[in-house]
């Protein structure tokens, strides 16, 4: 059983949506790894390394999340970690923005799959079905 970690990065405390996603996971089959909220990108890169996650995916919806992810994919790399699928949504950055651009900055920071508000988990399921091969 393929591990995932999810939690809620930064500053945040939004914690139902975060549910949801343990919930949709773990019933879907993968052993989530749930830190929860008010998290770290160390905590998360952590408890990829302890569980060989090959997925960490970020939650953030208080607008803040372009700030508090920059620097995380060069810090998985910098942990031995460097091809960790990473992947952010909810509302990750602050006001109404384009969210082509927005996407375009997360994938130059290192993310591999960027979702606007709003997505439903499913659609992040089948990416991860597919990015997992499975």
């Amino acid at each position: 059983m393929k591990s995932i970690v999810i939690g809620v990065i930064g500053a945040d405390v939004h914690a139902v949506g975060n549910k949801i996603i343990e919930y949709t996971l773990t019933n879907a089959g993968y052993n989530v790894v749930n830190i929860g909220v008010l998290s770290t990108q160390e905590d998360f890169i952590h408890a990829a390394i302890e569980t060989n996650a090959p997925i960490i995916l970020v939650s953030s919806l208080y607008g803040h999340g372009e700030i508090d992810c920059r620097g995380m994919r060069a810090k998985c790399i910098e942990s031995g970690i460097g091809d960790v699928l990473l992947y952010v949504g909810g509302n990750i950055v602050v006001g109404k923005q384009d969210f082509q651009e927005v996407r375009e900055r997360f994938v130059k920071m290192g993310f591999n799959r960027v979702y606007p508000p709003g997505t439903p988990i499913d659609e992040a399921l089948s990416d991860i079905r597919r990015d997992l091969g499975e």
